[in-house]
């Protein structure tokens, strides 16, 4: 894999934000319509703004992949307090492959001391047809965006007609409309669950903040998500989906944005909950603000949030100290579209029995698709290969290297399986 650094443009971004702040940017390219990675994709990374001064230049493996590049950003403590100095710098990156339109991502942020991936859905080329252009626009927290209207922390579910779903159920996939509610124009997403938090984690935070801080932006997201799920809650109002992207609604979400590993990690272990509290059945509208520019004291802060990870505030603690004493973290009793239940226990050499021979089945799918996962005999005995596999899936998506299937990665591979699968059948 060759990399290509234009060493006089790379030092001038480095005096400017200075040379001893970097964060970390993968690029994952896979074919729009296939989801096949593609290797040998020329990828270019330059300081936005400066699209023309190429600073880097690299082609992805076999596995459609870049490796974790350093680059500069700005110092960690531009994170740490509201600040008018931006915390994070952003870089342009473009994608080139034969046989495919260009793809473009401007304003991918690094911040100092955090890794992040940007996954690039390259589409077939056509005649005429402009490059695949997407716009990463600022935090919320840095940004100037409508501030929340209030609503109910519980959503009232009386009314005649009303829908409202039997238990809290984690869909497959989140409906997002791009737009404020009202507006025609806005084109409809469909995102994966577990995708749609981490990527309005990561728009409406900082991941350099403390991890308990971000556990518990991480629970108000879902369960606020979820109550919307749950509440079918524009559905009844007449709508085709499930939440929007504004702020002034709902949360912010970025189409295309980079994602920080530690974000989705902490996703990861916690999708499945939600918050609750005594005789309520449904997740609580959890609704919160920057405790800056806009004040809600009923509601969380997430500045404060920050404040209270600094001295060692657990999750539920700071939970309970913006939303009361009553609230608690519960388990969905229901996952759309996993093939079987997570197992209970870590996976490991040594380990035997039907759930072993299922992810060996399942990897060797995926393996179809990507080739450097080694094709395993499913024979329910989790010996070195199956560990192997099971390391190369975890360095491909993402996620911490351990060659254990854990609660994460169990429910990573089963959303990938079943993702895949689909494909594989029509192909």
């Amino acid at each position: 894999m060759e990399l290509s650094v234009n060493v006089n443009y790379v030092r001038t971004l480095e005096n400017r934000m200075r040379a001893d702040d970097y964060g970390g940017l993968r690029i994952n390219v896979v074919d729009e319509e296939t989801m096949r990675p593609v290797s040998n994709a020329v990828v270019d990374i330059s300081y936005t703004g400066e699209p023309d001064n190429v600073a880097w230049e690299i082609r992805t493996d076999s596995d459609g992949a870049t490796p974790m590049l350093q680059l500069a950003a700005p110092p960690l403590e531009y994170s740490m307090e509201p600040s008018d100095n931006q915390p994070y710098s952003q870089y342009t990156v473009r994608v080139a492959a034969p046989g495919y339109e260009d793809y473009v991502v401007g304003g991918a942020e690094v911040f100092s001391g955090v890794n992040s991936f940007c996954n690039a859905r390259i589409r077939g080329a056509r005649i005429n047809q402009a490059p695949d252009v997407v716009i990463i626009p600022a935090n919320t927290l840095y940004g100037d965006y409508p501030e929340k209207i209030p609503e109910r922390e519980i959503q009232p579910v009386n009314n005649q007609g009303q829908i409202v779903l039997s238990q809290v159920v984690i869909p497959e996939t989140i409906v997002v409309h791009d737009g404020s509610p009202t507006d025609p124009t806005a084109k409809n997403y469909y995102v994966g669950y577990a995708d749609y938090i981490k990527n309005v984690a990561c728009s409406e935070i900082y991941s350099t903040w403390p991890d308990e801080t971000i556990k518990a932006n991480i629970l108000a997201i879902m369960s606020f998500t979820l109550n919307r799920v749950y509440t079918e809650f524009y559905r009844n109002k007449g709508y085709d989906f499930t939440i929007t992207s504004s702020t002034a609604y709902d949360h912010k979400w970025i189409y295309g944005r980079n994602i920080f590993d530690n974000v989705s990690n902490l996703v990861d272990e916690l999708f499945n909950l939600y918050l609750s509290k005594p005789n309520v059945k449904q997740p609580i509208l959890t609704q919160y603000c920057d405790g800056k520019r806009v004040t809600c004291p009923n509601w969380m802060s997430q500045w404060g949030s920050k404040y209270l990870g600094d001295q060692k505030y657990s999750a539920i603690e700071i939970l309970r100290y913006y939303y009361g004493d009553s609230m608690y973290i519960n388990t969905a009793e229901q996952i759309e579209g996993i093939p079987s239940s997570w197992p209970g226990a870590d996976l490991d050499i040594g380990s035997s029995g039907q759930k072993v021979r299922q992810i060996q089945q399942q990897l060797n799918l995926i393996g179809e698709f990507y080739n450097s996962i080694p094709a395993l005999v499913a024979d329910g005995i989790y010996g070195e290969r199956t560990a192997e596999a099971v390391s190369r899936f975890q360095k491909i998506f993402d996620m911490p290297v351990s060659g254990i299937v854990d609660f994460p990665t169990w429910y990573r591979i089963s959303a990938k399986y079943v993702a895949l699968s689909g494909i594989a059948e029509l192909q």
